[in-house]
This record gives C-alpha cells, sequence and structure tokens, in this order.
C-alpha cells in the first residue's frame, strides 16, 4: 500500500481498511449487549507516529539538503538535479518508504524546486493560465486565472519559510527586505514582477505578489482574440504610434495597461532608439534598439537611490527617438511632458485612473507632486500641448480586459481641457456572467488624422464609422 493511501486509512476514528492487518475489537461476549465492554486499550509511549506526506517530505528533504556537496553550484542545476536525484533515492531506500511511483516523483520534484526554485510557488509559475500569484501568509496562496481569483492547495511551512522564498528572489537583484525595510519591489528572471512585504506591517505573515507575464508577449491578434479591441481600433493606434502621437494608457490595477503599453510599443519602427524606465523591468519590447533603465531604492543606509524622475531626465541626454515609460506615479509627470513638449514625440507611458479625465486629473496632481509652483491653468496649457491620445483600460467583472475608451485630447477652452472619444465600449447586457457589448468607432473624425497624411498613413476606409 502506498503512503498516501496508508496514512488516508490511518486517521484516528476511522475503521481499518479492509483486507489491513489492524487488529478488530471484538464485540461484547456472546453478543449479549448488556455485557460490558471491555477495557479501552492502553496508548503505548511506543506506538509509531503517523506522518503526513508534507511531514515525510520536509524531512527527507532535510536530508538530501544535509548531504549535497557544499561546494556544489547551485548554478549548474543539471548537475544539481543529478546529486538531488542519486541522494533523494538513497535516502528513500534507507528510510524503507513505501512509495508509488507517482508520489516518489511528486516528492522529487517538490524537494528540487525547493532547493534550486520557489518551492511550493513553482509549479503555479510554471502553469501559463495562471496570470497572477498571491501569497497571504504561509496557509493562504490565491491566484489568478482569467481575471477571476481561486484559493489553492499550496501551503508553506512557517513564516521562515515564505521569508526564504522571497530572499531567493530578491538576491539575485541586490535587494533586501528585512524590519528596517519591509516593502521590496523585484521581478524574476522571466521579467514577472514582485511585490513583498512582511511583518510588522502586514499581520498575516510576509505578503508575497506575483503579477506573471507571458514567456512570449502578447500580440495584437492576442489581443483582439481576447476581445480587449478591435481590429479597427489597433488599426488606428497603430497609425497613432508611427505617427509619433504621444500618449497615455491608464485604467485600475490589474487591467492590464502593461500588457497594452507592450503591443503599443510594438508599433514603434526597428530603426528608432527606444529608452524604457521603470521602476521594475517588465516591458518585454522585440525592437533592436532598446536601451533598458530601472529605478533603485535606497540601500541599507537609506542613500543611493535613483527614483524614476532622475531617469527620465538622464534620458533626454541619451538621444532618444521615443521614451516609453512603464508607469507615471509622481513628480516624473512633469519630466515626461517637458519632454514631449521639446521634441521628443511618440512618448508613452501608463497611469492609474478610472477615466480619460480622471487621466488629466491624476497628471495635474502629479506635476505638482514634483514641488514646482505653477498655475493650475499652467500645468494644464502643458498637459493639453503634451498628451495626444488617451487609452482607457478595464478589467470587467467577468475577469475580461477591455479598452473601454480610445479619447482624443484637443487643446483648451478656458480653463478647461477639450476631449473626445474616439471609440468607446458599449455594454449591452450580461449573460451567463458574460458581459455583453461591443468595442465602436464615435463616428467622429480626431484633428490629428492630418499628421497621418503627412506621414504617409492612410488608414482604411470605416475605421471611424463612416
Amino acid at each position: 500500500m502506498s503512503l498516501l493511501k496508508r496514512i488516508e486509512s490511518q486517521r484516528p476514528g476511522q475503521e481499518p481498511a479492509a483486507g489491513s492487518n489492524m487488529p478488530v475489537p471484538a464485540g461484547p461476549a456472546g453478543g449479549n449487549p448488556n455485557a460490558p465492554a471491555p477495557a479501552a486499550p492502553r496508548l503505548s509511549s511506543q506506538a509509531p507516529v503517523r506522518e503526513s506526506f508534507r511531514d515525510v517530505k520536509f524531512r527527507i528533504q532535510s536530508r538530501v539538503i544535509q548531504d549535497l556537496d557544499p561546494k556544489l553550484d547551485l548554478s549548474n542545476q543539471v548537475e544539481v538535479r543529478r546529486q538531488i536525484e542519486e541522494i533523494f533515492g538513497k535516502v528513500i531506500d534507507e528510510e524503507g518508504l513505501a512509495l508509488t511511483r507517482a508520489e516518489r516523483v511528486r516528492m522529487l520534484e517538490q524537494i528540487t524546486d525547493e532547493i534550486i526554485g520557489l518551492g511550493p510557488l513553482e509549479p503555479l509559475l510554471r502553469d501559463e493560465s495562471i496570470t497572477e500569484v498571491m501569497v497571504n501568509g504561509p496557509r493562504q496562496v490565491y491566484i489568478e486565472r482569467s481575471g477571476k481569483l481561486e484559493l489553492t492547495n499550496v501551503v508553506f511551512q512557517n513564516d521562515d519559510h515564505v521569508m526564504r522564498i522571497i530572499d531567493r528572489i530578491i538576491a539575485p537583484i541586490g535587494r533586501r527586505v528585512d524590519e528596517s525595510s519591509p516593502m521590496v519591489d523585484a521581478r524574476l528572471t522571466d521579467g514577472s514582477r514582485v511585490n513583498a512585504i512582511i511583518p510588522p506591517l502586514s499581520l498575516v505573515g510576509p505578503v508575497v505578489t506575483i503579477r506573471k507575464f507571458a514567456a512570449t508577449p502578447f500580440t495584437v491578434d492576442d489581443l483582439i482574440r481576447f476581445g480587449t479591441a478591435t481590429p479597427e481600433m489597433f488599426e488606428f493606434l497603430r497609425a497613432c504610434v508611427e505617427a509619433r502621437l504621444n500618449g497615455f494608457v491608464s485604467g485600475g490595477t490589474g487591467s492590464g495597461k502593461t500588457t497594452t503599453l507592450n503591443v503599443l510599443s510594438s508599433f514603434i519602427p526597428n530603426d528608432e532608439r527606444i529608452v524604457t524606465i521603470e521602476d521594475a523591468a517588465e516591458l518585454q519590447l522585440r525592437q533592436e534598439h532598446v536601451v533598458t533603465l530601472e529605478s533603485r531604492p535606497p540601500n541599507i543606509e537609506g542613500k543611493g537611490a535613483i527614483p524614476i524622475r532622475e531617469l527620465v531626465r538622464n534620458a533626454l541626454r541619451m538621444r532618444p527617438d521615443r521614451i516609453v515609460v512603464g508607469e507615471c506615479r509622481s513628480g516624473e509627470a512633469l519630466d515626461m511632458l517637458q519632454a514631449m513638449n521639446t521634441g521628443h514625440d511618440g512618448s508613452l507611458s501608463t497611469g492609474h485612473a478610472n477615466s480619460p479625465r480622471d487621466m488629466l486629473s491624476r497628471l495635474e496632481t502629479m506635476v505638482l507632486m514634483a514641488g514646482v509652483d505653477l498655475p493650475v491653468r499652467a500645468i494644464r496649457e502643458q498637459i493639453a500641448s503634451a498628451v495626444d491620445i488617451i487609452v482607457q483600460q478595464a478589467r470587467m467583472k467577468d475577469g475580461t480586459r477591455r479598452i473601454t475608451h480610445i479619447t482624443e485630447v484637443q487643446g483648451m477652452e478656458g480653463d478647461v481641457i477639450v476631449m473626445q472619444d474616439v471609440f468607446v465600449f458599449e455594454q449591452t447586457g450580461v449573460i451567463d456572467g458574460k458581459i455583453q457589448g461591443r468595442l465602436k468607432p464615435t463616428g467622429i473624425r480626431p484633428k490629428f488624422v492630418e499628421r497621418f497624411e503627412t506621414e504617409g498613413i492612410h488608414l482604411p476606409q470605416g475605421v471611424f464609422g463612416f
């Protein structure tokens, strides 16, 4: 009988399995219901302690780690795996464990993940259908699949186990997390974004959030298939990027802003020099001439931080044809607007906002965060002059991500920035929990179409609905 089956069949309070060798207590003598029941057998201090699969795994894992060559180069994964498999087989034989082949393979895989990978997270990271992994302390791990949250059966041993995995993620990129610096942003080798926050700020234990990215970035065809936008909308957005319009992708957390920014960036011609600036490098541009810059947090003494704002200023000295900022959150918005207004056309970025109008208000606020004393009207004039288009993205209640607005920024009228929707998403109903609707042109021709003509870009008939 396999280890797992023996564990299940021998749980306290269960009847022994048929055919097992466990003694069955005799009933009342002669079948007399009034006969006294036999005295309960006394528990011997030598009674064997039944171990769960997890307990056995941790015990075997400790022995494997102990027997590994301390001089082994962990970067040589082929040799590490060979040694782990060899030691694992020897330890299993010495322990005399009756494991089925499936249990043996599963245990070896989990132990290998623990030694050279990210432990219990590895199977989740390998699953391409999972887009986000959320560890809420050692006993609760959620995933996002198809835009919906699911609780998994993955657990860690304890808080220390989660901390070891966090350290394994952040150590290669020179970052740290401890009580004096209890929050950290990092990335995995595949570009997935990681955020960790630990006690005393987190009251449930170490919390890890991993935003996964596909091994190959999503393309226009993928987003059309997902229903994010229509072919006509992407035809229009391609023309906007090729004509060097400045744009922002706005939306809420998890709405797909970075994915859309990645697709828009793919429209940049291959012969241009692109400088990307991010907190944690996520963009996956395929052009030949790309320079990727990443901000740096302060060191253990609280010094040496290089924020995005400084990188934007530096990028202006790097002869960029395009500047792509992963996300504007603060005073770097002022530097972005100044760059857009001083010849660096075709710049792209993202921001958190619930609507295109809210995105403009957010830009005003972020400019004020730069610490400059400018009147609001001057800031709005800067924004109206710099920004040509806003792409609004949303995650719907059914988990789908859609572009809900493509909006032109037309200029100023009095103290107000004038905007005009070019494409909108019109919801028509909900069927079986799925939101029904269509992405349609508003029938209004944007003013900057004239720039398309001067650049030699010709849109097909009917893009704007006429």
